[in-house]
């Protein structure tokens, strides 16, 4: 159906693009400390959650315990510091609640263009709005003064799933976890999960859980991972939420729970040869006796080089312990009418075959960035402190962590924008744009190894090899860049005709 175009143009000073964990904490932070800006939350799909409503794989979870994950202004009450997505749906639900937000979203609203104009520093934003009753489709006109893109960094609407040799010959369903099926059916059959990283690693125990359960899970993964087994529930969180109380118990949680995660991922970065014998020695300790580790968990990269997949209560291990799921590790020769032939010549037979082989990245759900009339092309910026892009102005994305909980930078980021927003008022500004300095290296902006990060390097921005344009992925190092001064001889401010200044005229300000 072809979309009927509005004239109506609605005004914003801020748009947050992504009713997810990123945009909805950002909405609350931007409605409490910004109350004289106007305020709207773009959300392309029916609901809120991101990734926590998209994907409906069996055991979707998360893979960072909730203290951290959770946002720092509302605790996490639930015992489980490793949550299903159900219960993180449930909590960015009272989010929407607890801070009247609800009237700040606009559901089915996707962004599909976005152009600046530095004649008045606005953004106009074209915007699909499709009706839930009717599905008809309209196209609405949007400006803002800022745009706060909280839209991840994979595409929705497909995975990366590899040309398999002869995947149709294949009798059963072969199924994309960011694709899940509402009712497959799976119950007493052979399911050969092809992967290694957190999906699959999710998925080996849940899908042998309870009634339905499939007969055998095979996980059959080309290069192994590094998996650990930890608590699903925090008993110091609890025993201090029963001693402090729900605000200060999670606030101490928190602080701990940053320091800890800090202090092993730069523990493990530091001593790798330590930390492979000490995941191995965890490994053993789970698996049956004789189990072949050295072959199935001895990747031939060094801890954090890719991120380490967690196994809560070490279920994982226990459901290849019970004799109902096991780890293949070998390449794909071609898919056969039984299910895989493998390069060594075994053949793997499966009733279903899942693909959990990763994710395609894809910034600002693919929409052409145009500013003052030219098309930017994004992996050409520099991202400034992590959050605003080089050449672009007034636009901040939130980007999380790879190796922490993603959710704790983007308290970060959202604290950092307000006190710019407020410098740029105080000093009757409009417009705020980084400018990097010649010569900048530049860097992969992904500061892991992983299948994803590489495939999608090249539609990424890049970072550079000093502050501020490194991507921080510690809390710590955030911290003090994001809380110290606002302006810095990297960022330009100027005003449009519509201000007190001459008419394009652009200043560099310090504070």
């Amino acid at each position: 159906m072809a979309n009927e175009v509005t004239s109506d143009i609605a005004e914003f000073d801020v748009v947050v693009i992504g009713a997810g964990i990123s945009g909805l904490g950002a909405a609350t932070y931007f409605s409490r400390e910004l109350p004289h800006k106007s305020l709207v939350v773009l959300e392309a799909r029916g609901n809120i959650g991101g990734t926590w409503d998209l994907f409906r794989y069996p055991g979707i979870r998360s893979d960072s315990d909730l203290h951290t994950f959770g946002y720092e202004f509302k605790p996490w009450r639930h015992e489980s510091a490793i949550a299903d997505a159900h219960l993180i749906q449930e909590y960015l639900q009272e989010t929407v609640e607890e801070n009247n937000l609800a009237h700040l979203i606009e559901f089915r609203h996707r962004v599909v263009r976005s152009e600046w104009a530095s004649a008045d520093s606005k953004w106009t934003l074209t915007v699909e709005a499709t009706d839930s009753a009717t599905g008809l489709t309209t196209t609405k006109t949007i400006r803002a003064g800022w745009v706060f893109a909280a839209t991840g960094y994979y595409r929705y609407d497909e995975g990366f799933s590899p040309t398999f040799p002869a995947r149709d010959s294949f009798a059963g369903p072969v199924v994309h976890p960011q694709h899940w099926p509402e009712n497959l059916d799976y119950s007493g059959k052979k399911v050969v999960i092809i992967g290694s990283g957190a999906t699959a690693v999710t998925m080996v125990p849940s899908m042998l859980a309870g009634p339905g359960a499939a007969a055998h899970v095979t996980m059959l993964q080309r290069t192994p991972t590094y998996i650990m087994p930890i608590p699903r529930v925090d008993r110091l969180a609890v025993a201090l939420t029963k001693l402090l109380g729900a605000e200060r118990g999670y606030a101490v949680t928190r602080f701990k729970n940053i320091w800890i995660e800090r202090g092993i991922v730069k523990g493990l970065r530091t001593f790798p040869y330590a930390g492979r014998k000490l995941i191995r020695r965890a490994n053993i300790k789970r698996l049956p006796k004789g189990f072949d580790v050295d072959k199935h968990f001895n990747p031939p990269y060094d801890p954090w080089d890719q991120r380490l997949c967690a196994a809560p209560d070490g279920d994982f291990f226990d459901a290849i312990k019970d004799g109902n799921a096991s780890v293949v590790t070998d390449s794909i020769a071609r898919f056969s009418k039984r299910g895989i032939v493998l390069t060594s010549g075994e053949e793997l037979n499966a009733d279903i075959i899942v693909t959990a082989t990763g994710l395609n990245l894809q910034l600002f759900g693919g929409m052409p960035t145009v500013v003052d009339g030219q098309e930017v092309d994004l992996a050409d910026s520099f991202c400034y402190r992590g959050m605003l892009l080089s050449g672009i102005p007034n636009w901040a994305m939130a980007i999380g962590y790879t190796t922490s909980s993603w959710t704790l930078k983007v308290s970060l980021m959202c604290r950092y924008f307000i006190d710019l927003v407020n410098h740029m008022d105080a000093h009757g500004y409009d417009r705020a744009v980084p400018i990097p300095p010649p010569g900048l290296d530049r860097r992969p902006v992904m500061d892991i190894q992983s299948g994803y990060a590489k495939r999608g390097a090249k539609r990424l921005p890049k970072q550079g090899s000093v502050a501020p344009w490194q991507m921080a992925m510690s809390y710590q190092e955030d911290a003090k860049a994001l809380r110290g001064p606002v302006a810095d001889e990297n960022l330009e401010f100027g005003a449009s005709q519509s201000t007190s200044q001459q008419p394009g005229e652009r200043q560099r300000a310090y504070v």
